[in-house]
């Protein structure tokens, strides 16, 4: 299996998946993605459980790799928590919070670091990663590359649009972890990342977000394992709707079903940042400056991972046939949160708010799936005065949300991470 550029010219070079992941982005700015789609392993099985499920899922990607012996321990290792549905009569709810950071991007976090290490401790050499982040990516970068060999992280954030639980997570760390609050948005953070993978100057960089193969493979995985498992008990194939900032998530669904997961279709649900949702209107793609919302982590202007949508269906007709989104206001948010909360008791995130509306509103199908992306107590200050009670903090989350803060104040120029 080798990989190529979404902005490839006729004759430029193809990579592995260990060479991919190590560097981030391609050498002509442009994002990884497979030459060709692979299909899932005849072998697949759901009997040993999520871990292994989505290590049989990965298995293709890495056909030939210098990692493909080591994937087997790597799954194991970084996808060490459960992946439970929650259930409501086939209008379910796919909860990916369980990991160290209660949050989705646990799962690419971990195995990314997993990886990269492995691959360095092999080559003797050092990286140093640049994560940009709009809430949940910097936690949970941090959490993963922690303490590990061979790896350096600087995390950038902007200041004053991340909640006050995620910024504890963001900058709780030391040793190989170093945050930096930049003035200004997320979309400032990551062109900030991109300049700086750009400067010839500069060398031994990779990413973090999911942007990197390694974040979005895991991302791939666990849409295989949960809708193989959804259809299991249901008989069924499902709608995922899933909440889309940068639309790694939904790529990585996206690479799922072009595999053969049974995923019936994939609904995006966006906040108030709606460049996806005005192009599926319009035919005309215009990324913009990102809003400001409750739905924070989803606050993207300039979405990264559309390139690799737009690689998956490169002309209009294609794209609109294959991908919904509809946008959701904060009014919005604030009703589907307590709506849910008085109708169940079930309590969610402004993010997972954002995917219970849209399905709500404009999913008609009797079985569907809202992909729950972080835990309601990362945004105790929204959440609970809408349903007037306290959330229970997770014991992983309250004891990195006590650690001491260290953060660099910096402007948005990629030039003073250094």
């Amino acid at each position: 299996m080798r990989y190529i550029s979404t902005r490839r010219k006729e004759g430029e070079a193809a990579f592995s998946a260990s060479e991919a992941i190590l560097k981030g982005l391609a050498p002509d700015g442009g994002l990884f993605i497979p030459e060709s789609m692979p299909s899932i392993p005849g072998s697949f099985t759901l009997a040993k459980g999520a871990w292994y499920a989505m290590y049989q899922a990965m298995l293709p990607y890495f056909e030939g790799d210098e990692l493909a012996d080591d994937l087997e321990e790597i799954c194991r290792n970084a996808f060490s928590f459960p992946v439970p549905f929650h259930e409501d009569g086939g209008k379910d709810t796919l909860e990916l919070y369980f990991g160290p950071t209660a949050a989705f991007k646990d799962f690419g976090a971990r195995f990314l670091a997993f990886s990269m290490e492995k691959l360095l401790s092999k080559r003797g050499e050092d990286l140093t990663i640049l994560v940009a982040t709009s809430g949940d990516t910097g936690g949970a970068v941090a959490s993963a590359f922690h303490g590990r060999e061979h790896l350096s992280v600087k995390v950038l954030f902007p200041k004053g649009r991340v909640a006050e639980r995620q910024r504890m997570q963001l900058t709780g760390w030391d040793g190989n972890v170093s945050s930096y609050e930049v003035e200004g948005s997320f979309d400032d953070c990551q062109r900030m990342v991109k300049e700086a993978f750009m400067d010839p100057e500069l060398h031994g960089l990779s990413s973090a977000n999911s942007i990197n193969l390694g974040r979005l493979l895991p991302q791939m995985a666990y849409y295989v394992y949960a809708s193989s498992l959804y259809e299991a008990k249901h008989g069924e194939k499902a709608v995922f709707v899933i909440p889309s900032g940068n639309v790694g998530n939904a790529t990585g669904a996206y690479w799922a079903k072009a595999m053969g997961a049974p995923i019936s279709r994939i609904v995006l649900a966006c906040n108030a940042n709606r460049p996806i949702v005005d192009y599926l209107e319009v035919g005309e793609y215009e990324p913009r400056a990102s809003v400001q919302t409750l739905a924070n982590a989803m606050d993207v202007g300039a979405p990264s991972n559309i390139e690799r949508l737009f690689a998956l269906f490169p002309d209009f007709e294609s794209f609109k046939s294959n991908v919904s989104a509809y946008s959701v206001s904060d009014d919005e948010i604030r009703r589907t949160i307590k709506e849910v909360y008085d109708e169940s008791g079930y309590v969610i995130c402004p993010h997972t708010a954002c995917g219970e509306r849209v399905r709500r509103d404009h999913v008609a199908e009797a079985h569907s799936v809202v992909v729950s992306t972080a835990h309601p107590a990362k945004f105790n200050d929204i959440v609970e005065p809408l349903i007037g009670r306290t959330v229970a903090i997770p014991q992983n989350l309250y004891e990195i949300m006590h650690r001491t803060p260290r953060a660099k104040e910096i402007a948005p120029d990629y030039r003073s991470l250094f």
